[in-house]
């Protein structure tokens, strides 16, 4: 046999045993309730073999497969374009769909980490865990260093009440941060902290930070999240959504080189210590994520700087006709600090009429439209170049006649739309195509929409979530067919243009063409 062809088949044998020694369970409908409910903790990804996204997730995937075997957690996938019946069960609407399940088919948790291997095995651990878990001295070492954030409470075994705070700490956060707690006096002393006290441990910065507040939830929360933070971090995939549910402004330098990166991380050391609880700073790679620029009304010169409200999505541009130092940054952080720097409002041009069944928003027509609180205001967030957008759009007009065309209708329910890319909206985006009802009445907790994408489907919403009820069902000629979602965009992040990252990480890309939209590199 020829050399090379020796060569080819070894390598394919190689690919073979690599194929059949995988730590990821392939699934089928006969098999995958009985593995479920005989484990413990299981990650399920509902995937189909042509979906991008899939295939980008597949390689980390495996790796944290391998990762957690050994501590008993499973990682299985379930092919849809096989196992249909299956996917349409547990509510699969998009590609990759991935799913928690303890030890039940019933009630899984829909995974919210990111997809890299560091971070599926980090939220895997987690939910593996007690929202607490209890410490002694042989375990704490060990438990101190497990994740990039632990949070320790010495408390007695006897004090209750701060239990019970503590516990209602943890719960809401333990996707996000290890929690533990022991009664240990001679671990408290060990610490340096009289009891009830709190400790956070880091792999950043100052690797332990000792709470001095009062024992309360809402401050240990508080104290949590910004701990979690580093002085001056960086705005990758495994940060953005931390920088986002920080509830603090976040302060952004676009750098292109190490060198830049090193002078700004160094120079904005100060206020950054100083503003520190207040405003959260970080570098962002404006070579792979330059695009998010635009999300903060940038143009993409760099190094550039913004501060975004995380809170409000107000976003404060650095006027890039002048030169960026770092004491010009100090003085623009300062001045936004004491309330003189206005926000930046990207807007489209107001529509001088709305035409059609669906109204038009922009940023500067949004209060009037959406706000109106004698109206049922149904909102789809899109952006022009999403794919998934433009097939739900014909299903948007047609709801939209349902009640533009009847009078009586029309006085209660607005079927709007507004391009998110183009126009700054306070709203939390996860998506693209994300809609929103906010009801008469109750604006202040719009409602995010869940169902499929039929008219009926969202008919039946309208009328079980608005505040006046409206029932359109009678004019429904017929039952809209459900539309495909194949790879949804995901969690809102900075937005890169060349390489394939997984799209469905980000909601705000402002890249002008879809085949951009499909290439760009997601945080």
């Amino acid at each position: 046999m020829h050399p090379k062809q020796v060569f080819l088949s070894l390598m394919a044998a190689a690919g073979m045993a690599s194929a059949s020694e995988s730590d990821v369970h392939q699934l089928k409908e006969d098999s995958f309730d009985e593995f479920v409910t005989k484990n413990k903790l299981v990650l399920a990804e509902f995937y189909a073999p042509w979906c991008g996204h899939c295939k980008a997730l597949a390689p980390e995937y495996e790796q944290a497969a391998t990762s957690l075997k050994e501590k008993d957690i499973h990682l299985v996938k379930v092919d849809c374009t096989e196992e249909s019946a299956l996917c349409q069960k547990h509510g699969v609407e998009g590609y990759p769909t991935l799913k928690v399940f303890k030890g039940t088919v019933d009630n899984p948790i829909p995974y919210s980490g990111q997809r890299k291997a560091d971070a599926i095995v980090s939220y895997m651990v987690k939910q593996s865990l007690p929202a607490v878990s209890a410490l002694t001295k042989d375990s704490i070492e060990a438990f101190k260093t497990a994740d990039n954030v632990v949070v320790v409470a010495y408390v007695k075994a006897d004090d209750k009440k701060s239990n019970d705070i503590f516990a209602a700490v943890a719960e809401p956060l333990r996707d996000s941060y290890l929690f533990g707690a022991t009664s240990d006096p001679a671990l408290a002393e060990a610490a340096g902290v009289t009891a009830p006290g709190v400790v956070v441990y880091r792999k950043f910065d100052e690797p332990v930070v000792v709470y001095d507040g009062a024992f309360e939830a809402e401050a240990i929360t508080s104290f949590a999240k910004t701990s979690a933070v580093p002085l001056i971090g960086e705005v990758g995939p495994e940060t953005y959504s931390g920088y986002m549910s920080a509830g603090i402004p976040l302060a952004y330098v676009f750098v292109e080189t190490p060198e830049v990166k090193a002078k700004f991380s160094e120079g904005l050391r100060a206020i950054a210590t100083k503003l520190k609880g207040k405003i959260n700073f970080a570098t962002i790679d404006a070579v792979a994520f330059g695009a998010h620029a635009q999300n903060l009304n940038l143009e993409q010169q760099w190094p550039a700087f913004a501060i975004q409200d995380t809170v409000k999505n107000t976003k404060f541009p650095f006027d890039q006709s002048k030169d960026l130092t770092v004491e010009a940054i100090t003085k623009f952080v300062e001045e936004f600090v004491e309330g003189k720097i206005e926000p930046s409002i990207k807007s489209e041009p107001v529509p001088e009429k709305q035409e059609g069944p669906v109204h038009t928003i922009v940023a500067h027509n949004y209060n009037e439209i959406v706000l109106d609180d004698e109206k049922d205001v149904l909102v789809e967030f899109y952006a022009h170049w999403c794919g998934h957008c433009k097939a739900l759009a014909p299903k948007w007009e047609e709801l939209g006649k349902l009640y533009f065309d009847n009078p009586e209708f029309a006085k209660k329910v607005v079927i709007a739309k507004v391009d998110a890319t183009l126009n700054d909206v306070p709203d939390e985006i996860q998506g693209f195509p994300t809609i929103k009802l906010f009801a008469a009445g109750k604006k202040g907790t719009p409602i995010d929409y869940q169902g499929g994408r039929t008219v009926e489907e969202m008919v039946k919403f309208i009328k079980e979530s608005g505040t006046h009820h409206v029932d359109a069902s009678s004019n429904l000629e017929s039952s809209a067919k459900e539309a495909v979602s194949d790879e949804p965009v995901g969690q809102a992040a900075p937005a890169a243009t060349e390489s394939a990252e997984d799209a469905s990480e980000s909601a705000t890309s402002t890249t002008s063409t879809e085949a951009a939209a499909e290439t760009h590199d997601e945080l």
